[in-house]
């Protein structure tokens, strides 16, 4: 299958170009079924002989051209409208019939906000366009009326409010924010170019509209990806503001699989600058070695990484309810523990070489020898709980 892909370069094509390519070259074997043998990446510094050889070739287009922030309103229908007018042409031309996809927005609609838009207006001429190709044509269209989207490399400062916030907080620059409550639909670009596979593979999801809502339906006229985010700004804002003190309070915000909280992180972080990308943990040393706290998290514990010279015991505490994991990743140790008013001594002999999660038993002392007498040993920790130092469930006894 030949690809062709329309504003290649933009953030939505460069994120689809990326992935179709990964599949053309068998780097993502998540499509089995899905074959692609080359992907035609149409953009600005194109020329109408490459427009002209695609559109001859192509088994597939997705139309993601068009222009989002010209200088006269007039540039929208010439941009968005007209473009789309030439690809159709062209693929008439070659009587090429195959399947094409339409980046429209919700825009579209010219409902609320909307009634007066000439981006929207020039979307919606668009629209009818492709349907009018496809009932005189008799090829396949499909529409879809993307809402804000968001994710790595979208512009900052451009048309994505996510993304400036984003850009701005990870480079503490300020941000203005008119009102908190003012509520987006979002789309993740992930979830967006999942959708575009899953349409290469026939496998779209179906729509119509009530007003600006997209309601799903299985022989809808037009297509959506079925998961949005419905998130205020000042939710935003908060969420982004959690994201940049982690490396200080070392504490991960909850990020559940699927929730926009966790797609917010990803996309925060891809505005990182360099110098932040790296950064320092508190290291506590002695002369036993070191301990430094890793991550902790809200409801799930901490974890951590302690170091002890060679021949030096560490622990020798016990706890009533905390309760840890001992995981040796280089050198040897003897790990052990014994239950409180017994003398019965578990003994562990753990080494980096066949790496294992030893449980810290509540109610048990225990502690960590290192047996080397010149390697130095290295042991990832996590604990139930993070630190507390007003209640420390901490109570020193050798084993």
């Amino acid at each position: 299958m030949n690809i062709l892909v329309t504003g290649a370069k933009g953030f939505v094509g460069k994120n689809l170009c990326v992935s179709l390519n990964n599949i053309k070259n068998n780097k993502d074997r998540t499509r089995p079924d899905l074959t692609i043998d080359e992907v035609f990446e149409y953009d600005l510094d194109s020329s109408d002989a490459d427009l002209d050889f695609y559109c001859k070739k192509a088994d597939f287009v997705f139309n993601l051209a068009g222009v989002n922030r010209p200088k006269n309103d007039e540039e929208f229908m010439s941009g968005n409208f007209g473009f789309a007018s030439k690809l159709l042409d062209t693929l008439k031309k070659h009587d090429n019939k195959c399947p094409v996809m339409l980046s429209s927005s919700i825009q579209a609609t010219l409902i609320g906000r909307y009634g007066d838009s000439d981006y929207g207006k020039s979307k919606l001429a668009g629209e009818n366009l492709f349907f009018d190709y496809s009932a005189s044509t008799g090829a396949k269209v499909f529409i879809y009326r993307f809402p804000n989207l968001f994710g790595k490399w979208c512009r900052p400062n451009y048309n994505s409010a996510v993304a400036t916030f984003c850009n701005n907080i990870a480079n503490d620059l300020p941000i203005v924010v008119n009102d908190r409550t003012t509520q987006l639909e979002l789309l993740y670009i992930d979830d967006l170019v999942c959708e575009m596979l899953d349409l290469l593979e026939n496998k779209e999801h179906r729509c119509e509209f009530d007003g600006v809502k997209t309601v799903l339906k299985n022989d809808g006229r037009y297509c959506a990806v079925p998961t949005t985010h419905f998130v205020t700004l000042g939710e935003i804002v908060d969420l982004l503001e959690l994201f940049r003190e982690q490396t200080k309070t070392l504490i991960m915000p909850e990020i559940p699989d699927g929730s926009f909280a966790k797609k917010l992180y990803s996309t925060y972080l891809s505005y990182l600058p360099k110098e932040k990308v790296a950064f320092p943990l508190k290291m506590n040393i002695d002369n036993r070695g070191s301990f430094t706290e890793l991550l902790k998290t809200k409801n799930n514990g901490q974890f951590s990484v302690n170091i002890s010279e060679p021949g030096i015991t560490k622990g020798q505490h016990w706890h009533h309810s905390k309760w840890e994991f001992f995981i040796v990743v280089s050198g040897h140790a003897l790990i052990q523990e014994r239950k409180i008013g017994t003398d019965e001594i578990l003994n562990f002999e753990v080494s980096g070489e066949k790496i294992e999660a030893v449980h810290m038993l509540p109610g048990y002392t225990h502690n960590i020898i290192n047996l080397s007498e010149t390697e130095r040993l290295v042991t990832l920790m996590w604990a139930n709980e993070t630190f507390n130092q007003n209640h420390p469930d901490t109570f020193g006894e050798n084993v």
